[in-house]
C-alpha cells in the first residue's frame, strides 16, 4: 500500500473549493495533478501545488502518478468520470450526489467492482462527527430503538449564483439532488438504512428559478421507524440561527447577510453574467480568496437541525456534539474537533486503500441517491414510492 493519497482532482469548482483544507492540512493527501475548463483555475492550482494541470479527465486518469480521482465534475458527469477512472485502475472520490439516475449508480458501481478499486461518495453531512456519534450512541442499545428522526434545513441556496444546468432538474439541478442527498444520508445512517417507503412533496415556486427549491418527505423504515425532512433554499429563513449562530461549514455566521444572495443576483444581466460570477467566486478567480491559516473552522459542520427520537432518549445533533434527553437525566456528549477540517473524508479513503469495507461506498450511496430520487418521484405522482437497492450501513 502506498504510504501516501495521491490525488489527481477532476472539477476545481466550488466542491474542491469546500475540500481544500482537508486535502492541504492531512499529511496522508498529496495533490499530484488536477484539470478543469477553467484556465485561471488550473493556473492557480499549479502556483499553489507545484502539480500540473491536464486538458482532460480521460488525462488525468492515465497519469501513472494518479491513485485516486476526486471527481468534483458537475452532476450529469459524474457517471462517465467515475467509470473512466476506474477503466485506469484509480479509485474515487465522487461528490455527492452520486448521481442523477441509478442507472448511472449501476454502471458506477459495476465498474468500480470490476476493476476491483474503492469508490467513496461524499462528502455528505453523514461524515459528520456529531452524526457519527449519534450513531454510535444509538449502536450502544443504551437508549432502546430508535423511533422517529426529525431534520430541518432553511438556506438560500436556490439563489446562489448558479450556471444554468443547475437550476435544470433533469440535469442534475434544485434542491432534491444536490441538498436532500445530505438529508438522506445523515437519515438513512441513522434510522438504520433500510427505507421502505418514501411519501413526498416539493415546492417549485420562483419561475425565474424553474426547479425544486423546496421538499418535505416521510421516510417509513424496515423495522418501524420514521423520518421527516424538510429542506427550503428559498433563502428568508436561515436555519444556521437553530445551530447556535455556526454556518454549515462550522464557521460563525457573520452579521449583516440577511438576503446578500438575493441582493446580490438582481444585479446580474443575464444567466450568463451569473454563471461568470460563479466561476470568478471559485477557485482561482478574481473574487476568491484563498483561507487564511488563521481561519479555521470553530465547530463541526451542520445540516440544519437532527434530533432523533429513541425509545429512552432523544438525541440532538449540534455543532458541539449530541444533546443527550433521557428518561430522568439531561447529558451532553461533546465531540472534540480534529486538527483537520473533514478529516472523516481521509480516514475513509485510508481505509479503503487498505481494502477495508467503507461507509459511503457505492452500494450505500446509491440506496441514499434512490432515496433522493423517490422524494421527485413521489412529489411528482403523489404515491408513496418503495425506493429499491437498500442496504444497512457497514457495521
Amino acid at each position: 500500500m502506498n504510504r501516501i493519497l495521491r490525488v489527481g482532482v477532476a472539477g476545481l469548482g466550488r466542491a474542491f473549493t469546500l475540500m481544500m483544507p482537508t486535502f492541504v492540512q492531512d499529511p496522508r493527501v498529496q495533490l499530484v495533478a488536477a484539470c478543469d475548463p477553467m484556465v485561471q483555475a488550473c493556473a492557480q492550482f499549479e502556483r499553489d501545488f507545484h502539480a500540473p494541470s491536464v486538458a482532460s479527465v480521460q488525462v488525468l486518469c492515465q497519469r501513472p502518478d494518479v491513485d485516486w480521482v476526486y471527481v468534483a465534475t458537475p452532476h450529469q458527469f459524474h457517471a462517465e468520470h467515475v467509470v473512466l477512472a476506474a477503466q485506469h485502475g484509480k479509485h474515487v472520490l465522487v461528490e455527492k450526489p452520486m448521481a442523477i439516475s441509478l442507472e448511472e449508480c449501476d454502471r458506477m458501481v459495476q465498474a468500480c467492482e470490476q476493476a476491483r478499486t474503492a469508490l467513496i461518495v461524499g462528502p455528505s453531512h453523514s461524515f459528520n462527527a456529531p452524526v457519527l456519534r449519534a450513531r454510535q450512541l444509538i449502536a450502544s442499545g443504551r437508549y432502546g430503538r430508535v423511533r422517529m428522526i426529525h431534520a430541518l434545513q432553511y438556506t438560500d441556496f436556490l439563489y446562489r449564483p448558479r450556471r444554468p444546468e443547475e437550476l435544470l432538474t433533469h440535469a442534475g439541478g434544485g434542491v432534491i439532488h444536490s441538498q436532500a442527498a445530505h438529508q438522506v444520508d445523515m437519515v438513512r445512517l441513522l434510522g438504520g438504512g433500510l427505507v421502505r417507503s418514501v411519501t413526498a412533496h416539493s415546492g417549485n415556486w420562483d419561475s425565474a428559478r424553474p426547479t425544486e427549491g423546496a421538499y418535505s418527505a416521510l421516510l417509513a423504515f424496515e423495522g418501524g421507524a420514521f423520518a421527516s425532512m424538510t429542506y427550503s433554499g428559498y433563502g428568508h429563513f436561515d436555519s444556521d440561527a437553530w445551530m447556535d449562530g455556526i454556518n454549515e461549514m462550522g464557521f460563525a455566521k457573520p452579521s449583516g447577510v440577511h438576503g446578500a444572495a438575493r441582493l446580490r443576483l438582481q444585479s446580474m444581466a443575464d444567466a450568463a453574467q451569473e454563471a461568470h460570477l460563479k466561476a470568478e467566486r471559485n477557485y482561482g478567480g478574481a473574487l476568491w480568496s484563498p483561507p487564511g491559516s488563521d481561519n479555521a473552522p470553530s465547530a463541526h459542520p451542520h445540516f440544519g437541525p437532527v434530533i432523533v427520537g429513541c425509545e429512552h432518549a432523544d438525541l440532538r445533533l449540534t455543532p458541539q456534539g449530541v444533546a443527550i434527553d433521557a428518561d430522568t437525566s439531561q447529558s451532553f456528549e461533546a465531540v472534540p474537533l480534529t486538527q483537520v477540517p473533514r478529516q472523516e473524508v481521509i480516514d475513509e479513503m485510508w481505509a479503503a486503500q487498505s481494502g477495508q469495507a467503507t461507509l459511503h461506498n457505492g452500494h450505500w450511496s446509491r440506496a441514499s441517491t434512490a432515496v433522493s430520487l423517490g422524494i421527485l418521484a413521489s412529489a411528482q405522482t403523489g404515491q408513496s414510492i418503495r425506493p429499491p437497492h437498500q442496504v444497512a450501513p457497514v457495521a
